[in-house]
């Protein structure tokens, strides 16, 4: 398939990459690089991981341009990747760098409803894509260090994007909601944003079905409610499924609007969550199975292009979000998604897909894949 062919290539040039900050979307790629190891056991996808890491956490645990006190959600998915070499290495740096992340959770400010703000610079809100931001690792973290009191936190904010962002006749989520009904952005009367954008979606699926594999199979209550939530959200999407290409749309459900596109990077997170879903049996083969598939198939004859003789991953929106007050363009609006640039390779749209790739791959060996076995150790001690 073309897609190990341009995952290798691309790994091999993000190996060089060096920014200035600790981020989520080099950290799609890493988590991308731990789900392709877990499927195929290549060290050159762990080796990608620890190059990375390395060049950013220190001998005690910093975590070089990472600022807990900016209470950013979106700097938490990167340490995902911290479990995998602490478990693997057993060095103390991962292990404080795990620490620092956690600690951030655990100050974060939240809505009176307890849900994590998205950032500190986004008050009161609760964003969808903040659910795969945080809930994976705060889960992770539960169960391999804490007292799993906070499986109960984490799906009450499930329950709280359920009944805050659901649309019932649409039977999808909105973008983002406002508690205080305040930002320029959201409805007066409900706090809800105007649209549903697709990516958010993806990163809800993902959420759903990451923390299902990680919660213990004993937590059998919040496992069925991450079910039947996760297969409510693909029912949904499934019916705004493109029928000629298998992809979805930049906004979802506006099909025909003049300047939507089909979008790769959601596209492929849906793909993620189904097949996903069908491994660990919450979704039925037989019905789902095909759809994920038909998303993969679509992004290998549609969205890979050759330009310069170097292949290419195209139709990515580079980014969108809600304000903050201050950026009044970003204000939800028709107009505001579609026009947000569209490149190829970025990070969101190559990290998904390496997962996706890894979901398919664990698929084809026809027998369940153990989740990693992480040890319990006793709660940290450590000062900060």
């Amino acid at each position: 398939m073309v897609f190990e062919r341009y995952i290798k290539n691309y790994i091999k040039e993000f190996n060089d990459l060096d920014r200035e900050v600790w981020n989520y979307e080099d950290g799609c790629i890493l988590i991308g690089a731990e789900k392709l190891f877990h499927a195929t056991g290549e060290s050159f996808y762990y080796d990608c991981i620890r190059n990375y890491v390395d060049r950013y956490v220190d001998e005690d645990g910093n975590i070089k341009g990472y600022e807990r006190e900016e209470y950013n959600i979106d700097r938490i998915p990167s340490g995902l990747v911290l479990f995998l070499l602490y478990e693997k290495s057993g060095e103390i740096k991962y292990r404080k760098a795990i620490e620092a992340l956690r600690l951030q959770l655990k100050h974060h400010p939240r809505t009176k409803s307890g849900s994590f703000w998205h950032k500190k610079i986004y008050p009161n809100q609760i964003w969808l894509d903040g659910l795969y931001m945080g809930m994976p690792y705060y889960l992770t973290y539960e169960k391999m260090f804490g007292t799993r009191d906070a499986y109960d936190d984490v799906m009450m904010q499930f329950n709280n994007a359920r009944n805050t962002l659901f649309d019932e006749g649409k039977k999808l989520y909105y973008h983002g909601w406002d508690e205080a009904k305040e930002i320029f952005w959201a409805d007066k009367e409900t706090g809800l944003s105007k649209n549903f954008w697709s990516r958010a979606l993806g990163w809800y699926l993902m959420a759903l079905i990451d923390c299902y594999e990680i919660l213990p199979e004993e937590e059998t209550k919040h496992r069925n409610r991450l079910g039947e939530l996760l297969k409510e959200a693909v029912d949904g999407l499934l019916l705004y499924q493109d029928k000629e290409s298998g992809l979805f749309y930049q906004l979802t459900a506006l099909k025909d609007v003049k300047g939507n596109y089909l979008e790769t990077s959601s596209s492929i997170m849906f793909a993620y969550g189904i097949l996903k879903g069908v491994r660990l049996g919450v979704l039925e083969e037989a019905k789902y199975r095909g759809r994920g598939e038909e998303i993969l198939i679509g992004v290998e004859t549609r969205m890979f292009q050759q330009y310069e003789g170097k292949i290419q991953l195209t139709g990515i929106c580079k980014g969108a979000g809600l304000g903050p007050a201050d950026n009044l363009f970003r204000d939800g609006s028709v107009e505001y998604y579609l026009k947000e640039e569209v490149v190829a390779d970025e990070q969101k749209g190559v990290g998904v897909m390496m997962m996706a790739f890894g979901e398919w791959l664990q698929l084809l060996k026809n027998k369940p894949v153990e989740p990693t076995n992480y040890p319990r150790v006793e709660i940290w001690n450590g000062q900060y």
